[in-house]
């Protein structure tokens, strides 16, 4: 494993091997997580927006290399099976909409589409590097979201997407360390 990630996962005292195979595939996974779940939950997966807004920066991002002040979307999404009607994952996205392309940031801002299909669909070369992963106590609106008991902690990974050597967007994907425990659960 690539040693940024053995690092994260260290500094959060989280053991790969304590995980189960489809946790850690979340947890270190620079693909595309609604196609991950479809294909492991067999069910197709839609994206909920909870949230999008223009904001500018409150301080600055480094990783990004973007200064305070900077305008950016911020938007909150859930991955929920269509079927099951579950919500699998919270992500919550900071988007340089000036860093994409007009298309792209139209569809992105007007659609229920997932950044990943966009990514595809409009066959832009991106980049993922996985700058933080961990483990963390949910918010009350999460706990809501997953309908968790107050002992249920939250796996998380946070990534940032380069397109043309530019930090487009920093993601951070959350879901609850009691999901997607054995091959035989279907993610429920």
């Amino acid at each position: 494993m690539r040693t940024d990630l053995q690092k994260s996962l260290s500094r959060h005292h989280i053991e790969l091997s304590n995980l189960s195979v489809f946790q850690r595939i979340l947890l270190t996974t620079d693909g595309t997580v609604t196609d991950i779940l479809e294909s492991y939950l067999s069910e197709p997966i839609e994206l909920v927006k909870l949230s999008e807004a223009l904001v500018c920066l409150e301080e600055d991002i480094p990783v990004m290399e973007l200064k305070k002040g900077v305008e950016v979307i911020e938007r909150k999404i859930l991955l929920r099976g269509q079927v099951s009607r579950k919500n699998f994952i919270f992500a919550d996205s900071i988007v340089v909409l000036d860093r994409l392309d007009e298309d792209f940031r139209n569809e992105l801002l007007k659609t229920q589409t997932p950044i990943g299909k966009l990514w595809f669909e409009h066959r832009v070369e991106s980049f993922k590097e996985i700058v933080d992963s961990g483990k963390e106590s949910p918010s009350d609106e999460l706990s809501f979201y997953f309908q968790l008991d107050d002992d249920v902690s939250l796996f998380f990974r946070t990534y940032c997407v380069f397109s043309n050597s530019q930090a487009v967007m920093m993601i951070t994907e959350k879901f609850p360390e009691n999901y997607f425990l054995s091959a035989f659960d279907s993610g429920r």
